[in-house]
Order: structure tokens, then sequence, then C-alpha cells
């Protein structure tokens, strides 16, 4: 059967407009570049590397707008692990003292230290807290195992899900416990911990606390 001049135009025109339709629905469901990568609409975390094979996967820095998400992974399985470091990280800031409950000041002061330490060293500052992150993670810590009345410490991996929450807390700490006492200020507490963490030194109290914690595992054994 022959197809009539009008209707090849209008299968011709279907075909067409079929195809345009297709081009602009994947155009609206494609992903707009950079969306949820710019933390604090400065800084792009598809630059940063993790060094530490088992940490990668599990350190999320998907940030869109600002790093607050109302506690709505609280009581979701394994919730944590879709929140961003950066927002885990100023909720430990928050946990005790001073600064308990004060989101917003602690979301600037690390907003500002990260601005600080990018004048320091000339690059991405959220490279410098993913390489803290590493140094500050143990790889194992002890348990005690009961048998009878006797109770044995014994040396066990930490899971990668672990000793991402150690890291991130033991880094708040020290940024915290910096200005107990002193006159410095949180914005320098965050800048003096993360810049000697991301260099492995023992003056930081997070590279203190994984090396403490390691010997004693390292002594059970």
């Amino acid at each position: 059967m022959k197809w009539s001049e009008d209707a090849r135009k209008s299968q011709s025109g279907s075909v067409v407009m079929s195809e345009e339709s297709i081009q602009e629905a994947t155009a609206v469901e494609a992903p707009i570049a950079g969306i949820g990568t710019m933390v604090f609409g400065k800084w792009d975390a598809t630059e940063v590397t993790c060094s530490d094979p088992g940490l990668a996967p599990y350190i999320n820095l998907t940030t869109i707008g600002t790093p607050h998400s109302g506690g709505r992974h609280a009581n979701a399985w394994f919730g944590k692990s879709k929140l961003s470091v950066v927002e885990r990280f100023i909720n430990n800031l928050m946990r005790t003292g001073k600064f308990s409950g004060k989101k917003q000041h602690c979301a600037k002061a690390y907003e500002a230290a990260l601005d600080s330490i990018n004048e320091r060293s000339g690059e991405n500052p959220l490279q410098s807290f993913i390489d803290a992150i590493v140094e500050a993670a143990p790889c194992e810590e002890i348990t005690r195992i009961k048998q009878g009345a006797v109770s044995t410490p014994k040396a066990v991996d930490s899971s990668p899900s672990r000793r991402l929450d150690i890291a991130l807390r033991n880094l708040a700490i020290g940024c915290t416990s910096a200005t107990a006492g002193s006159k410095r200020t949180l914005v320098q507490g965050i800048v003096s911990e993360i810049s000697k963490a991301a260099e492995g030194d023992v003056a930081a109290f997070s590279i203190g606390k994984r090396e403490e914690i390691e010997r004693v595992a390292a002594s059970a054994r």
C-alpha cells in the first residue's frame, strides 16, 4: 500500500515532533551541572579525592544550599550515610559546651575557616578537610571479651562507618577545646585542628587520640 503525500508529511511531522519531545524531556531530566557539589556555593567537591579506599564510599560531600537537613536522617536506618560530612562535622561542633545548639554560628565559623585555609594554601580547603578525616580515623580498637568472670581486651578492626564517626567527633572536640580558657575563636580552632590533622601532626587532638587508640589496640592483640 502506497502512502499519500499528505500522509507522509503528517507521518514525518509526527516523527519530528516525537524526537523534539524526547529531547525536551531528556533536557528537563538531565541534572544541572554542578548541583549538589558546590559547598557553600564556593568549593567544588568534585575536585576532592580520598586516599583511603575504605572511607571513600562513606564520605558524602553532596551539599545543596545550606547544610541543614533538619534531622530528617535521624530515624532512618544508616541515614547518616546520606548526610553530608560537612553538616555532620558542624553538628559535632555543637555537641556540648558553649556552642551547644548554635548551628548557625558553627556553620559560619566553618565557612570562614575554609576561606582562611584557602588563603593560606591556595588549594581547595575541602581536600584538607578530607585529608584530616583520613588521618584522624583509627584502623583498630579494642573490645572486651568476657569468659566466665574474666574480662579480656581484644583488638578488633573498626568498620569504615565507625572510623568516620570517630574521626569527625575527635576533630570537632579538638576544634572546640582549642577555644576553652583562651581568646582563640572557633574559626581559629577549626583552622588549626584541620591544618595539623591533614599533615598528620601529633599536636592535633584528633591525631593524638587516634594514635592512643591504636597503641592500646596493638598491645591487646
